[in-house]
């Protein structure tokens, strides 16, 4: 017959955590989280730059469309005229489809207009930096591309417009 001993085993591990690694582990993820998270959100305003490329786009083929039709380009994105008369506008909404960019026209003219995408202020688009505004200038069949935080600087594109 076998004596079997009620007195508590010793174990060569532990069941959980100590406190110092517990410590160590929240450190770790603290830190990698603030190198990745900046990062992470300048990628997504990076991306959300195409809502303004592509209703920047939309307007500069619609002023296409008008200039075909017309003796100058149009001068509002929307239509300003009474009920039962013809637009006098480009019949686009003055916001990008996301909503993270408003647009104007400016200096139109018969060869030349400049449409500008400002990022809302509301929204996280308001804090990218040097890409708050976008442009996009047309004169006399040349396209300038420009981009800064309240006004466009058209001599550096790259930083803003990827090619």
């Amino acid at each position: 017959m076998h004596a079997t001993s009620n007195a508590p085993r010793s174990r060569a591990g532990s069941d959980g955590f100590t406190l110092v690694e517990l410590m160590i582990v929240v450190i770790v993820v603290g830190l990698l989280a603030a190198v990745a998270l900046p990062s992470f959100i300048d990628s997504v305003r990076k991306s959300r730059r195409a809502d303004a490329f592509a209703a920047i786009a939309a307007v500069q083929q619609a002023q296409e469309r008008w200039r075909s039709n017309n003796a100058n380009y149009a001068t509002v994105l929307g239509n300003t005229a009474e009920s039962g008369q013809p637009p006098d506008g480009l019949q686009l909404l003055g916001t990008s489809s996301g909503g993270y960019y408003t647009l104007a026209l400016s200096s139109v003219t018969s060869t030349n207009y400049t449409v500008t995408a400002t990022a809302v202020s509301s929204k996280s688009q308001a804090q990218d930096g040097s890409c708050q505004l976008l442009a996009v200038r047309m004169q006399g069949g040349n396209v300038d591309y420009g981009s800064g935080a309240d006004a466009a600087n058209w001599a550096d594109p790259g930083k803003c417009w990827a090619k």
